[in-house]
């Protein structure tokens, strides 16, 4: 085989691996699609699995116009100065000019990102990394399920999907981001750029959004609200763990001129044990959430995203004895989190913080213990604690709850972030589209003087008083 064909058979190799794992990231949003609509009750069905919908096409336009760029634009700010990454040489040292080609590459306009013979890579980084920033907005949806504007919410998902993770990325998940070059950060499957900066971020939104009316009595004590089709919820959590083999499998670096697989940090992995991984953690997880939460079924099913969440930041890294502890761990504590939170007044409606803010900021935390003093490439400080909390703390406050906290908070002093108490009683459904998620109620009739299942749709939920 000629030098040519063996290059382009490599690089056709490393473009395909990238556009397969990122078509199977959209299994995520199926699952979120089914986990949401199942825990949204009938009223709001249709409102929350739409709003999905808008999840994935307004983070996707929005990549596009900024969102990429701010991802290669953002690696040294506020710092500045040389920097070393994997793709490079390990004993020489790039320059800001490695940057700037690469910001300049990101231009919505640039050939890169168009059919251009030349470059079958860049394009197709893009689609994967477009792809993790729709997931990472997804996670705020469930969250604030029942009582959003849609409008405001649009907002909130593409501050979140299109710019703060983003920012999250270039700094700690990037060659030449400042959280790894200058403090040898290591996040391997993201639990802190992407899970802790979408979970605190919710928690900022649901403080000001404010609970599901009916959710707390008159002492302030939670309600359950089911989901009205929790089989549904939990399909839909099972296309989300499918989903994220793929996510994690697009967080490997397998391009062209490399002789094996490496991470985004430069230390060699395999694609196998990826596999190996995160079967353990979800089936750790799993375990973990349903003794820790008493065999609850919506906790156990979230234990399985709960225990791949912990162990993420350092799945490259780790033996498969210690994901199985860290993920038993993180999943067992998760509901005790959850439920913490409910009894502060706050209605996060899936339990997003705990299984991604609380389990995000835990997995990051653990590598700087269970893999410090791993060594980086030349001129790269060894993983450490003091690394991995200051880089989950920028993460989860300063570029999650902050944002989502402040946006929010201006939303409702606009009067657009809640819809009114009128619709929220009758259900988004019908103040959105007129119709229910499930129209063959509608046309039941009263039957010896009792209300029709639409009518008791209605009036399911009476206002606190």
């Amino acid at each position: 085989m000629s030098p040519e064909s063996q290059e382009f058979l490599a690089t056709f190799v490393s473009e395909s691996f990238y556009y397969w794992a990122s078509v199977l990231m959209l299994l995520i949003h199926v699952g979120f699609l089914a986990y949401e609509g199942g825990a949204a009750r009938t009223k709001n069905v249709l409102a929350t699995m739409v709003k999905n919908l808008m999840t994935l096409s307004l983070v996707g336009l929005t990549f596009f116009f900024f969102g990429w760029w701010v991802y290669n634009a953002f690696p040294l700010f506020p710092l500045q100065g040389g920097i070393v990454g994997p793709w490079t040489d390990p004993a020489s040292e790039g320059t800001v000019g490695d940057v700037l080609a690469l910001v300049q590459a990101s231009y919505p306009w640039s050939p890169a990102l168009g059919p251009n013979l030349a470059d079958n890579l860049t394009g197709v980084f893009w689609f994967a990394f477009a792809l993790f920033a729709m997931t990472t907005a997804s996670i705020l949806s469930g969250a604030v399920i029942e009582r959003i504007k849609l409008g405001s919410y649009a907002i909130l998902a593409i501050v979140l999907g299109s710019f703060t993770w983003v920012v999250a990325a270039a700094w700690g998940w990037n060659p030449y981001g400042w959280f790894f070059t200058q403090m040898g950060y290591h996040d391997f499957g993201c639990s802190a750029v992407v899970h802790a900066v979408s979970g605190f971020f919710a928690l900022g939104v649901v403080i000001n959004l404010g609970p599901r009316i009916g959710k707390f009595d008159s002492q302030g004590k939670p309600r359950v609200i089911m989901p009205h089709n929790l089989p549904l919820t939990m399909v839909g959590l099972m296309l989300i763990f499918v989903g994220f083999y793929a996510f994690l499998a697009a967080c490997v670096i397998f391009v062209p001129g490399q002789t094996g697989e490496i991470s985004i940090y430069g230390t060699p992995m395999t694609l196998a044990s990826v596999g190996v991984s995160t079967t353990l953690a979800l089936s750790a997880g799993l375990i973990g959430a349903y003794m820790g939460s008493k065999a609850d079924p919506f906790y156990t099913i979230s234990g399985g995203l709960a225990g791949i969440i912990s162990v993420g930041a350092g799945m490259d890294l780790y033996s498969p004895a210690i994901v199985i502890v860290l993920a038993f761990i993180g999943a067992y504590t998760m509901p005790f989190v959850g439920n913490a939170i409910e009894r502060a007044g706050i209605d996060d409606a899936v339990g997003a913080f705990a299984v991604h803010g609380y389990c995000g900021m835990f997995g990051s935390l653990m590598v700087g213990i269970f893999a410090a003093g791993y060594p980086m490439p030349e001129g790269i400080p060894a993983i450490n604690f003091g690394a991995q909390l200051i880089g989950a703390l920028i993460c989860a406050v300063l570029l999650g709850f902050i944002p989502g906290y402040g946006v929010s908070f201006v939303l409702k002093k606009l009067g657009m972030l809640r819809v009114s108490e009128a619709e929220e009683i009758a259900g988004l459904d019908l103040a959105d589209f007129g119709i229910g998620g499930y129209p063959e109620y509608s046309i039941l009739p009263e039957q010896n003087g009792h209300p029709s299942v639409a009518t008791l749709e209605m009036t399911e939920v009476s206002p606190k008083s």
